[in-house]
């Protein structure tokens, strides 16, 4: 069945990860996405493994970083820096709904691909513009990377041990979060479009995502005027509520409330430790957090994981496991939910490349689409077909 963006097409003129994110999460609500790639080389990221998906015939397709971030698009080689590729370009832009790009500052400018250029031949063209640090500012045109974002967002800051240095995140969360804002600004520009009958310019940036996401932290210092410091797994605003040891490794205990609370504490053989002052609101806790968390913890390392997970659950107190991939994607309700999806593919070894789906269903549909990632060039005499030029 047709996703709700059937019809739509987009030009992705992006690599790595932020746009090609972007363009992913459009071909999995139903979009017709076209990514165009460097003749010969195509985007950074086919060849950024090991691992690599292992080819039918010997030898690999292409890293499983490029598959992470590219299913359900058509892929056309062309060499843009050249006449011909500039015009095979353009035709494409002026036939597109959405344009999405991840060059520096006025790095298409050169090549009569900006907006402006773009937008007077096609003046319904939403065309989303993704870049380090946006379209304007002292910073504009400097290159710009996940990690400096999340250096230069302060979550970097906020991340790791109270003791220690600070932490980058475990995946590239600026970047992703940057092409899940561009899809939102895409969606809203569209639905823009039909009141106006014109495109716009969407702007998203990954200082400005990883500063947008930085949520009850940054109200806690914008309202405070202290700056948070690092606590490691534990919550700012509520305690307990972070990793507990227990005899066969960690889990997680997360009490939002003071009746869970107790309940945590009755289970642990101590609940005493609920009705003492200093621990009975969660104000209290905060203010005494250390000392309670060396007393629950002693308890919690008593119990074996899955015995002191068991009856957490049954007392209604938020607990989970702390699972490597491996088990995220053996865990029951992953499974269940199809987060891990498998699409057919001819070249690939096994006749299939796995793949995480979008996590959106929309009228009981996972959003995935069917066509797995493109190989190199792939599309380019199908799509110069249907622009007259094949």
């Amino acid at each position: 069945m047709a996703g709700p963006l059937a019809g739509l097409r987009v030009l992705e003129l992006a690599r790595i990860l932020a746009g090609p994110w972007a363009g992913q999460i459009l071909a999995d609500l139903g979009a017709d996405v076209i990514k165009v790639e460097r003749k010969g080389s195509g985007d950074d990221t086919r060849g950024w493994g090991p691992p690599f998906v292992e080819a039918t015939e010997g030898g690999h397709l292409d890293a499983a970083y490029f598959h992470a971030t590219n299913r359900g698009k058509r892929s056309i080689e062309i060499d843009f820096e050249s006449e011909d590729g500039r015009r095979t370009v353009k035709k494409l832009a002026a036939r597109s709904d959405v344009l999405v790009e991840n060059f520096k500052v006025g790095g298409l400018a050169k090549f009569g691909l900006d907006y402006a250029s773009l937008s007077n031949e096609n003046p319904r063209l939403i065309y989303c513009s993704v870049t380090g640090f946006g379209q304007s500012g002292p910073y504009a045109t400097r290159p710009g990377y996940d990690l400096m974002a999340q250096g230069i967002g302060g979550i970097m800051d906020l991340t790791g041990a109270p003791d220690g240095e600070p932490q980058r995140a475990g995946v590239p969360v600026a970047d992703i979060f940057t092409g899940i804002y561009s899809v939102v600004g895409i969606l809203a520009a569209l639905i823009e479009r039909e009141r106006t009958g014109r495109g716009c310019l969407v702007d998203t940036a990954l200082v400005d995502s990883q500063v947008g996401v930085l949520a009850n932290q940054a109200l806690n210092y914008l309202i405070s005027g202290k700056v948070p410091r690092r606590i490691g797994n534990a919550h700012p605003n509520i305690v307990p509520y972070q990793v507990f040891p227990v005899a066969d490794g960690h889990i997680i205990i997360a009490t939002g409330n003071d009746s869970q609370f107790g309940k945590l504490c009755a289970l642990l053989g101590e609940s005493k430790i609920a009705e003492e002052p200093r621990y009975r609101s969660n104000s209290d806790r905060l203010a005494n957090r250390e000392e309670l968390i060396a007393r629950l913890s002693a308890l919690t390392l008593r119990w074996r994981r899955d015995d002191l997970l068991a009856k957490l659950e049954e007392l209604g107190v938020p607990a989970g496991p702390i699972n490597t991939l491996e088990q995220v994607f053996a865990d029951p309700q992953v499974i269940h939910r199809g987060m891990r999806i498998d699409r057919p593919s001819a070249a690939a070894k096994g006749g299939t490349i796995p793949g995480v789906r979008t996590p959106i269903i929309i009228g009981g549909r996972p959003m995935a689409a069917e066509r797995p990632s493109p190989r190199l060039g792939e599309h380019t005499a199908e799509v110069l077909r249907e622009i007259g030029e094949g």
